[in-house]
């Protein structure tokens, strides 16, 4: 699709199918986007000789809400599907990691769980009389380097598919708007424009 040879002064808001289904496109792209960016900063916190357990919990749990937000069905359809993983030219067990992720999710984001460790209580006891209570607890083990990048590469695969669904979609709700008329233009309503940075006004 060619640029308009002209910067826009003004944007319209467009409200049909089209158009809400491309605005679902582009926020299931910036989920996958945030996946790789926390993959990206997930790598070198973990080969550290100590990792910072908040730092690397803060970005799986990150990048796991934000990938199973892409496979959400929503209203107009427009969530990733298990079909869209499989199609994927990735080798090894794409469909089962995918899987693995989701059931991550879960773990991550029950409200009732503790995600990263697992608690118990006992009694001390000493010649067969109770002396204290003891609290033990057991630590989830971090995400490695591997599960990482496994991670990184279905997202960035999948970040491929929809920028291309984007582009598809782009073209029709452009055609659809080229049939209106400049006065049925001028009655949507207007989006305000932020200056962009260092454009020289």
């Amino acid at each position: 699709m060619t640029a308009p040879s002209e910067t826009p002064r003004t944007v319209r808001r467009v409200g049909s199918p089209a158009a809400s289904a491309l605005a679902d496109l582009a926020a299931i792209f910036d989920d996958l986007q945030t996946v790789l960016l926390c993959c990206e900063r997930l790598v070198p916190q973990l080969n550290v000789p100590e990792p910072d357990p908040v730092v690397v919990e803060s970005l799986w749990t990150t990048a796991l809400l934000s990938y199973a937000r892409c496979f959400a069905p929503g209203g107009r359809g427009m969530g990733l599907t298990e079909d869209d993983v499989q199609g994927l030219e990735l080798e090894g067990e794409v469909l089962g990691w995918h899987k693995m992720l989701r059931q991550l999710k879960k773990h991550y984001a029950d409200p009732a769980v503790n995600p990263r460790e697992s608690f118990e209580v006992g009694v001390a006891v000493v010649d067969g009389t109770p002396q204290g209570v003891a609290i033990t607890s057991t630590r989830q083990d971090l995400p490695d380097t591997i599960s990482v990048h496994q991670t990184g590469a279905i997202a960035y695969q999948l970040s491929q598919l929809v920028d291309r669904r984007i582009a598809e979609h782009q073209g029709t709700v452009l055609e659809g708007v080229r049939s209106l008329s400049p006065a049925e233009l001028e009655t949507l309503d207007e989006v305000e424009l932020t200056d962009v940075p260092g454009d020289g006004e």
